[in-house]
Protein backbone atom coordinates (compact mmCIF):
# COMPACT_ATOMS: atom_id res chain seq x y z
CA UNK A 1 0.00 0.00 0.00
CA UNK A 2 2.90 2.38 0.65
CA UNK A 3 3.76 2.73 -3.02
CA UNK A 4 0.10 3.17 -3.97
CA UNK A 5 -0.22 6.06 -1.51
CA UNK A 6 3.08 7.48 -2.73
CA UNK A 7 1.83 7.36 -6.32
CA UNK A 8 -1.35 9.18 -5.27
CA UNK A 9 0.76 11.78 -3.44
CA UNK A 10 2.89 12.35 -6.55
CA UNK A 11 -0.07 12.55 -8.92
CA UNK A 12 -2.09 14.95 -6.74
CA UNK A 13 0.97 17.16 -6.23
CA UNK A 14 1.56 17.21 -9.98
CA UNK A 15 -2.05 18.16 -10.69
CA UNK A 16 -1.86 20.89 -8.03
CA UNK A 17 1.33 22.32 -9.53
CA UNK A 18 -0.16 22.36 -13.02
CA UNK A 19 -3.23 24.09 -11.58
CA UNK A 20 -0.90 26.62 -9.93
CA UNK A 21 0.41 27.55 -13.38
CA UNK A 22 -3.13 27.64 -14.79
CA UNK A 23 -4.41 29.79 -11.89
CA UNK A 24 -2.40 32.73 -13.27
CA UNK A 25 -1.14 33.86 -9.85
CA UNK A 26 -4.46 32.89 -8.17
CA UNK A 27 -6.52 35.17 -10.41
CA UNK A 28 -8.60 32.24 -11.72
CA UNK A 29 -10.79 30.69 -9.04
CA UNK A 30 -11.21 27.15 -10.42
CA UNK A 31 -7.52 26.34 -10.78
CA UNK A 32 -6.78 28.11 -7.48
CA UNK A 33 -9.23 25.83 -5.66
CA UNK A 34 -7.64 22.82 -7.36
CA UNK A 35 -4.23 23.97 -6.07
CA UNK A 36 -5.39 23.93 -2.46
CA UNK A 37 -7.25 20.61 -2.78
CA UNK A 38 -4.40 18.97 -4.72
CA UNK A 39 -1.65 19.96 -2.30
CA UNK A 40 -3.82 19.02 0.67
CA UNK A 41 -4.47 15.57 -0.81
CA UNK A 42 -0.82 15.16 -1.69
CA UNK A 43 0.36 15.86 1.85
CA UNK A 44 -2.34 13.59 3.26
CA UNK A 45 -1.22 10.67 1.08
CA UNK A 46 2.43 11.41 1.81
CA UNK A 47 1.65 11.31 5.54
CA UNK A 48 0.17 7.83 5.06
CA UNK A 49 3.36 6.68 3.31
CA UNK A 50 5.43 7.90 6.26
CA UNK A 51 3.96 5.06 8.34
CA UNK A 52 5.97 2.65 6.17
CA UNK A 53 9.02 4.53 4.86
CA UNK A 54 11.56 7.07 6.17
CA UNK A 55 10.78 10.70 5.41
CA UNK A 56 14.02 11.23 3.45
CA UNK A 57 13.25 8.38 1.07
CA UNK A 58 9.61 9.40 0.68
CA UNK A 59 10.52 13.00 -0.04
CA UNK A 60 13.27 12.06 -2.50
CA UNK A 61 10.89 9.91 -4.53
CA UNK A 62 7.96 12.33 -4.22
CA UNK A 63 9.93 15.38 -5.28
CA UNK A 64 12.07 13.64 -7.90
CA UNK A 65 9.22 12.00 -9.76
CA UNK A 66 7.17 15.16 -9.33
CA UNK A 67 9.92 17.20 -10.99
CA UNK A 68 10.06 14.85 -13.96
CA UNK A 69 6.28 14.71 -14.37
CA UNK A 70 5.86 18.46 -14.05
CA UNK A 71 8.59 19.10 -16.61
CA UNK A 72 6.88 16.72 -19.04
CA UNK A 73 3.45 18.19 -18.40
CA UNK A 74 4.78 21.73 -18.70
CA UNK A 75 6.06 20.87 -22.15
CA UNK A 76 2.78 19.26 -23.23
CA UNK A 77 0.27 21.62 -21.61
CA UNK A 78 2.09 24.96 -21.62
CA UNK A 79 4.67 24.48 -24.41
CA UNK A 80 7.49 25.16 -21.96
CA UNK A 81 10.82 24.17 -23.48
CA UNK A 82 13.78 22.82 -21.54
CA UNK A 83 17.37 22.72 -22.74
CA UNK A 84 19.77 19.79 -22.67
CA UNK A 85 21.28 20.59 -19.24
CA UNK A 86 17.77 20.69 -17.73
CA UNK A 87 16.93 17.27 -19.20
CA UNK A 88 20.29 15.94 -18.04
CA UNK A 89 19.66 17.19 -14.51
CA UNK A 90 16.22 15.56 -14.45
CA UNK A 91 17.78 12.33 -15.71
CA UNK A 92 20.26 12.43 -12.81
CA UNK A 93 17.37 12.90 -10.38
CA UNK A 94 15.61 9.86 -11.83
CA UNK A 95 18.84 7.85 -11.67
CA UNK A 96 19.11 8.82 -8.00
CA UNK A 97 15.61 7.46 -7.37
CA UNK A 98 16.56 4.21 -9.10
CA UNK A 99 19.69 3.90 -6.95
CA UNK A 100 17.56 4.34 -3.82
CA UNK A 101 15.02 1.77 -4.98
CA UNK A 102 17.49 -0.80 -6.19
CA UNK A 103 20.22 -0.59 -3.57
CA UNK A 104 19.01 1.11 -0.40
CA UNK A 105 17.91 -1.06 2.48
CA UNK A 106 15.87 1.84 3.89
CA UNK A 107 13.40 1.84 0.94
CA UNK A 108 10.35 -0.37 1.22
CA UNK A 109 10.60 -3.22 -1.29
Amino acid sequence: MAYFYLLLAILTETVATMALQASEQFTRLGPAILVVIGYGASFYFMALVLKFMPVGIVYAIWSGLGIALIAAMGKVLFDQQLDFPAYLGIAFILIGILVIQLFSKTATH
